[in-house]
This record gives C-alpha cells, sequence and structure tokens, in this order.
C-alpha cells in the first residue's frame, strides 16, 4: 500500500457539515485509523517558529537541557535525555520535551491518584521563546482538535457538542521530539509500535523528514510529511467510546538516517483527567461494524476515566521517574 493511500481530509469541509467530507473522515477512521489535515487554518510559520526555537534547545551543552530533565519532576513534565522512555519495555532513540497545561502541582488524592500529573512545566532559561511558541502551538492545535472532535461526532450520528462536556478541562500533552540519525540503541525504534491513550493525536513532523510508519492490513506504511498539513490518529478513548468503531491504529518511529536528524511535535488531546468520553450511541448499520474493544495496547485493562490510562502510560514510560517519585503508585491494581 502506497504512502499516498492514506486519506486527507479537509477541516474546513467538516466545518461546514459537508456529508462528503463528513463521511470520509468516518470511513477514514473507522479504516486505517490514520489521515492528513487539511484545511486547519494554522500558517505552516507557526510550526516553523516551534521547530527553530526546539532546535536552539536541543542545541544546547547537555547539562543545561538536564537542568530541566523530567526527573526532577514528579508530573513527568520537563527533559527526557537520549534513551530516556521506553515503550512496549524497549528503549527509544529519542529526546524530548515534555508539556502540558500550565497548572499548580494538585494535592495527593488516594481517590484520583492520577492527580499526580498536574503541575507546573518546566522551561529552559536560555531558550525563552521555546515557552511562548510551545503554548501558543497547543491553544491552536488544541482549537483544530475540538473541532475535529464536534466532526467525528456528527459524522456519527451524535449532536456536535456530544464530546464537549469531556473536555470542558481538557489535558492537552505536547512532545516536541528530536529524533538522531544512525539508531544509537540496539532497540533500532526511535518510538516503538504502540496506540496512543487518548483521544486524538495532531502529529507535525519535520519536512522533509521521514520515519513515521503506519500499520495497515499487517505491514507497516511510511506516512511521510507534508508541509502545512497535520498527520492524525485517533486514541485509544475515542475507540473505546464507540465499542470499537472508530479504530486506534498502531504505528512506530524510525530513525532517521545517519548523519540527519528529526524534529517532531505530537501534540495529544485529551479529556480532563477526572473525564471518561460519552459513549457513542450508533445507528444500527454502524454498529453491526463496531469491532469491540479488549485490553490496550500492553495487554492490560483499557479504562474509561482518561486519568488511570495516562498514569499507567507515564509510569511505564518514565520508569527513573516513577521510582523516584511514585513507588507507592507501581503497586495499585488497576494501574498493571
Amino acid at each position: 500500500m502506497a504512502a499516498d493511500a492514506l486519506p486527507t481530509i479537509d477541516l474546513a469541509a467538516l466545518d461546514a457539515g459537508d456529508p462528503g467530507a463528513l463521511r470520509a473522515l468516518r470511513t477514514a477512521t473507522h479504516g486505517i485509523g490514520f489521515f492528513y489535515l487539511d484545511g486547519h487554518g494554522i500558517a505552516p510559520g507557526a510550526a516553523d517558529d516551534l521547530i527553530d526555537a526546539a532546535r536552539e534547545f536541543f542545541a544546547l551543552p547537555e547539562h543545561e537541557k538536564r537542568a530541566i530533565e523530567n526527573v526532577r519532576s514528579p508530573h513527568f513534565r520537563g527533559y527526557t535525555m537520549l534513551g530516556g522512555e521506553r515503550t512496549q519495555g524497549r528503549v527509544d532513540w529519542r529526546e524530548q520535551l515534555d508539556i502540558g497545561a500550565e497548572r499548580a502541582a494538585a494535592p495527593p488524592d488516594p481517590q484520583r491518584p492520577w492527580r499526580v500529573l498536574d503541575g507546573p512545566n518546566q522551561w529552559p532559561r536560555s531558550v525563552p521563546r521555546l515557552r511562548d511558541a510551545a503554548l501558543d502551538w497547543m491553544d491552536r492545535a488544541g482549537a483544530v482538535g475540538m473541532r475535529l472532535l464536534r466532526a467525528w461526532a456528527v459524522s456519527l450520528g451524535a449532536p456536535a457538542g456530544h464530546f464537549d462536556a469531556a473536555f470542558a478541562d481538557p489535558d492537552p500533552l505536547l512532545k516536541i521530539v528530536r529524533y538522531p540519525g544512525g539508531g544509537g540503541t540496539a532497540s533500532g525504534q526511535g518510538v516503538g509500535g504502540h496506540k496512543d491513550v487518548g483521544a486524538l493525536t495532531l502529529l507535525y513532523p519535520e519536512p522533509g523528514t521521514s520515519g513515521l510508519q503506519v500499520e495497515v492490513d499487517g505491514r507497516w506504511v511510511d506516512a511521510p510529511p507534508r508541509r502545512g498539513s497535520f498527520i492524525v490518529n485517533i486514541g485509544e478513548l475515542l475507540e473505546l467510546a464507540t465499542d470499537g468503531y472508530l479504530k486506534a491504529t498502531n504505528h512506530k518511529v524510525l530513525p532517521p538516517p545517519a548523519g540527519s536528524d528529526r524534529i517532531s511535535l505530537p501534540f495529544f488531546l485529551n479529556p480532563g483527567f477526572d473525564q471518561a468520553l460519552p459513549p457513542v450511541a450508533l445507528d444500527p448499520a454502524l454498529a453491526v461494524e463496531a469491532r469491540g474493544v479488549g485490553s490496550d495496547s500492553h495487554g492490560s485493562r483499557l479504562h474509561a476515566v482518561y486519568g488511570l490510562n495516562a498514569l499507567k502510560s507515564r509510569l511505564r514510560a518514565h520508569p527513573d521517574v516513577a521510582r523516584r517519585y511514585h513507588q507507592d503508585l507501581l503497586e495499585l491494581p488497576e494501574l498493571q
């Protein structure tokens, strides 16, 4: 299957309620689970500014980057050095910044253990423009994501605002990622095969690079960047809300060729930590094609409440942060 077989959806047409565009959105995410998104209204220059700021940060000496390392944050915010994150238990060959909503640290709550994820970001003092560029990008991408969620609801026969309440106080997450070339780890993965745990992902990979692959019918298909286009996929929560009619798809990232590197901007739009996405009552003609939902991509239970899935994912991906701050949470049965 050629890379250009991944469909392209126009968000302006979805906003206008175009029946063909709505049908194409439903078909794409019932089948492949990935598509290119045009017509979103974000000028490519906004991404260029953030990528330039990211390159300035990643070029800093190691000790300056590690001054905001995520092991200094019980909220899993900040810099992760090369080899510091894992997917499916294997080391990912990338360095990155994790940025969430700017919030004060929440007090401990045994009934809501995911509240440990709420807290302030860590920002590099040497690259002050990165903060404004990142928060601006999150605002823009979040607005695009909400437009998409409303279009999905309509495409599935629900009111446009079906998901709105769950996103009244969302948990956005931006990863600013650098993949160095050459694959310096035995795992050979930039990021290993996985599904995303939240609602939807808006990915903007640096134009002119390569690496993202999507699993389609048991084969890995390249999904190259297009300047000005997002690459969109749904997460496991939308799969759960539609009883498996919409499809969260395995994907991975290969390291770029030796002598090159790649900046990537994956933005994850997720509901509030305490929220579950309301199920969609599918028309019978669609419901017969719903696959049902099993375990998550790690073989564990998939929870309706987003916070449990988010916390489980962070504990797995960053075991050093988990051991330092959250040893008690590692033993909770619902996080196994």
